[in-house]
């Protein structure tokens, strides 16, 4: 039996948002319910957009919510001479050619389209040409010759069967005029390198994988095995933004969440197993599978959230609820002044305290806030 492989594959252009934290949980499930391995895979191709800091955030937001990767971290950007070297393979094979065509005849083709209310897309007008047409004053792009008739088929493990008829999909290009390899070739080449066997993302990737699915072809490699899941939206249904909670991990530690909390909350966006709201780590693993991953947007809820991580804190020790907070701390605003006031009298009192503070926060903030009176001055100013 083949070993099931998934990966989480961010762009370091930001934090871990809510919804990549909830992707990379649930193929971190998937592969551990199936005795697999996820890797993990930093897309830093856009080298303008691309930063160490997103980086680290990336790594330090999977780690704190506890999801774990196998094997080292692959960069997609040290990986550009293999992708240019599939184009060469695709070129060999007569699956790909160069494209010479100046931006300003690209932004006609834009505009001809525009003017007659169709999707923009390349015509072609390179794909048959004699090389000895190919002029000497620029350098090309490398297009994918796509199969102009006929129609891609995605067999989604989530979506169903879906259909993209090829004459809507045009000769995308593969390596840019500076030799530098697009994303979509190399997400490709990287996932069939790595061994991947499911590809478990956001439905906003459905498109590309008709695309993506083309260039495996003209590769000749067997097609992963793809999973689109549905997007979380806000309680109202909208697009989810940050008034809703499309925040990073980070700022959901800082507010005062469990990681185990925020983990079980994200399972439920889109997952479900009967009616159960709480679960375990070992029953996600246990119970998780794609089929039970529906196919409407979740709806984000801060309530359900703050109201599941109450749960949390009251099924805590004190112990580990005190360990919590100090970990909390160094990231609060005001850290300086709470670290300094945290003797080691006032964490005997605060630890003292905590089977009361616990029944009443729903986050450790709220929980901290409530402690005040153990770390106020003594005497209270008189006002």
């Amino acid at each position: 039996m083949t070993e099931i492989v998934t990966r989480f594959a961010p762009s370091p252009t930001g934090f871990l948002h809510i919804g990549g934290a909830r992707t990379a949980l649930f193929n971190w499930l998937y592969a551990r319910a199936k005795g697999g391995r996820m890797l993990l895979r930093i897309e830093d191709t856009d080298r303008q957009r691309s930063t160490q800091e997103a980086i680290a955030a990336i790594i330090e937001g999977l780690t704190w919510i506890g999801i774990d990767w196998d094997g080292d971290v692959v960069y997609q950007f040290a990986r550009a001479d293999r992708h240019r070297q599939a184009v060469e393979e695709m070129l060999a094979r007569g699956n790909a050619y160069p494209c010479f065509a100046t931006p300003a005849e690209l932004d006609e083709m834009r505009e001809t389209a525009r003017k007659e209310g169709r999707p923009p897309r390349y015509d072609g007008r390179w794909r048959d040409r004699d090389p000895s047409e190919y002029p000497t004053d620029r350098k090309p792009v490398i297009r994918l010759k796509a199969p102009q008739d006929g129609v891609t088929v995605i067999e989604d493990q989530v979506q169903g069967t879906v259909t993209f008829p090829n004459k809507d999909l045009d000769d995308l290009v593969l390596l840019r005029s500076d030799g530098n390899p697009t994303y979509m070739l190399a997400v490709v080449v990287d996932d069939h390198d790595m061994g991947v066997t499911n590809i478990i993302r956001g439905d906003d990737h459905l498109t590309n994988a008709a695309r993506q699915t083309q260039i495996y072809r003209a590769l000749g490699w067997d097609v992963p095995s793809m999973a689109h899941i549905p997007l979380i939206h806000g309680p109202d249904g909208a697009k989810l933004s940050k008034r809703h909670g499309a925040l990073g991990v980070d700022a959901y530690r800082d507010m005062g969440y469990l990681p185990a909390a925020l983990r079980n909350y994200l399972v439920r966006l889109g997952w479900s197993h009967g009616d159960q709201e709480v679960f375990s780590t070992e029953e996600m693993v246990s119970f998780f599978d794609l089929d039970r991953v529906g196919r409407s947007a979740a709806r984000f809820d801060f309530q359900k959230l703050e109201n599941l991580n109450g749960q949390y804190m009251r099924a805590s020790s004190d112990a580990d609820l005190m360990a919590a907070v100090e970990m909390l701390v160094p990231h609060l605003p005001d850290a300086k002044v709470r670290l300094a006031r945290m003797t080691e009298e006032r964490r005997a009192q605060l630890l003292a305290a905590m089977p009361g503070l616990k029944e009443r926060a729903k986050t450790l903030v709220e929980l901290l806030d409530s402690a005040e009176f153990i770390f106020a001055e003594r005497p209270l100013p008189i006002e």
